[in-house]
């Protein structure tokens, strides 16, 4: 399908939920919520023979009883009632459908596998194309169609492909937490029709995505695949995530989605040729995504660190440096400077500056920010913030947070160096999320997120 036609049909204006149901327990009756919760603003089918409403919507027996067509289908059936659903979706000139449904060939049966092909047959042949199976379909905000609870509402300009439904949804709350909305995310589980690289072209000529994600367990055409990342990576970040990079993985990605996850080094020095960037987890995908998001280019490896005590700084500075960053010593003149200003350890403070020392000093984490950020001698400023962050600030602990932000914040509109603050935080038990401290990082987090820092 030529891409102006698949981009038309990626943005539905009605939507057939078929297998629609009342049980609040099945994605049936979930996906038709979605649709009421998130906005959708076009015309919504539940079709379910055994009910005549749903959430207060008409209900229609059969796919065929709709008024008029149908642009995007939902498929909540089973694997055995695809075929016959597919036919009358095609009567309504259906042009895209996004099969829920499993048990295809991810099982490994013969028989699954058959019936797989068939639809994908059946698909092609009346100009259908499919989502799936075994996936959690489209998240699009901007329309108001989602798969999961609790998702944000409103657009960005990240768009994601994933194999993983629930890794889709999961990552989705992880970067929604640090301030990072999203155009579309497609759940493709099989890739039996559409697959990585359609979805990668649609974002590549998307005007609404900026940076790309993918998580991919296997790919259907190596060739095209780097192909299509190579030209993508030349337009805009891409962000690849690669699951089944061992034997227990590889096995588990052919029954999650089907997939041969092949050799992992040759699949990372694919990535690294086409130019993207790999991902190690979702937490790290996430860290990507804010960077590209939020930063202005990075135009040196020169990184000063502010923050934690002696063994975060010691491990802050052998994490950069494994990174290919340069942590370089406190010049001579940045060294003067703070004695002039009073600084009683001028000569003490090193490069990460390590706020054990530096309480009382007379100098504080937001005065080291401003002078990294005039010297010439650094390219980036990285501030770890804890509980000991702004110490020095006030005697009263649970104020320091507040003051700090408000500190980095005018340091961030007064330089123009990349600035990152990484959030210390703990896995924490009931009995301490009300715990000032806790609290106080955690709304700090959101003001850092308001200011733009990443």
């Amino acid at each position: 399908m030529p891409l102006p036609e698949l981009k038309a049909i990626l943005n539905p204006r009605s939507v057939a939920v078929v297998g629609a149901s009342a049980n609040t327990t099945s994605w049936g009756y979930v996906y038709v919520r979605h649709l009421v919760e998130y906005g959708f603003k076009g015309n919504i089918y539940p079709v379910n023979p055994n009910y005549s409403e749903i959430m207060g919507i008409k209900t229609y027996p059969a796919v065929k009883d709709i008024p008029g067509d149908v642009d995007y289908a939902i498929s909540c059936v089973n694997s055995s009632q695809v075929m016959p659903m597919l036919a009358e979706l095609a009567a309504k000139h259906c042009p895209l459908v996004h099969l829920y449904t499993a048990r295809f060939s991810e099982t490994g049966r013969k028989d699954a596998a058959e019936l797989e092909q068939s639809v994908l047959k059946f698909a092609r042949s009346h100009d259908m194309r499919l989502i799936g199976p075994n996936c959690m379909g489209l998240y699009h905000p901007g329309l108001g169609i989602a798969f999961g609870y609790n998702l944000p509402k409103d657009s960005g300009t990240v768009g994601m492909a994933s194999q993983s439904g629930g890794g889709a949804s999961g990552f989705v709350h992880i970067a929604s937490l640090r301030g990072i909305r999203f155009s579309q995310v497609f759940s493709y589980g099989n890739a039996l029709d559409l697959n990585e690289c359609d979805y990668l072209e649609y974002f590549l000529e998307d005007p609404g995505t900026k940076i790309i994600c993918l998580y991919v367990e296997g790919v259907k055409d190596g060739r095209r695949f780097f192909n299509t990342l190579k030209r993508a990576t030349k337009i805009k970040p891409v962000i690849v995530l690669k699951g089944g990079k061992g034997d227990a993985g590889a096995r588990m990605t052919s029954s999650h989605t089907a997939s041969l996850a092949g050799s992992y080094r040759v699949f990372e020095t694919m990535i690294r040729q086409a130019g993207a960037v790999s991902a190690a987890d979702y937490e790290e995908m996430a860290d990507l995504v804010v960077a590209f998001h939020y930063l202005p280019p990075v135009k040196g490896t020169r990184v000063g660190i502010i923050g934690g005590g002696g063994g975060p700084s010691v491990m802050a500075a052998e994490a950069c440096e494994a990174a290919g960053l340069n942590v370089l010593p406190l010049p001579d003149d940045m060294r003067a400077e703070m004695k002039t200003r009073g600084a009683t350890v001028w000569d003490w403070i090193s490069n990460p500056v390590d706020l054990s020392i530096i309480g009382g000093s007379g100098i504080s984490d937001v005065d080291m920010m401003h002078l990294f950020g005039k010297h010439p001698d650094y390219d980036l400023i990285m501030v770890n913030f804890n509980e000991m962050v702004g110490v020095t600030l006030s005697g009263d602990r649970f104020k320091m947070a507040p003051l700090a932000v408000k500190g980095y914040a005018q340091a961030k509109e007064k330089y123009a160096k990349p600035f990152i603050v990484v959030v210390g935080e703990r896995g924490l038990v009931a009995e301490q999320y009300e715990d000032w401290q806790w609290k106080t990082i955690a709304e700090a987090r959101s003001e850092l997120r308001k200011a733009g820092i990443p």
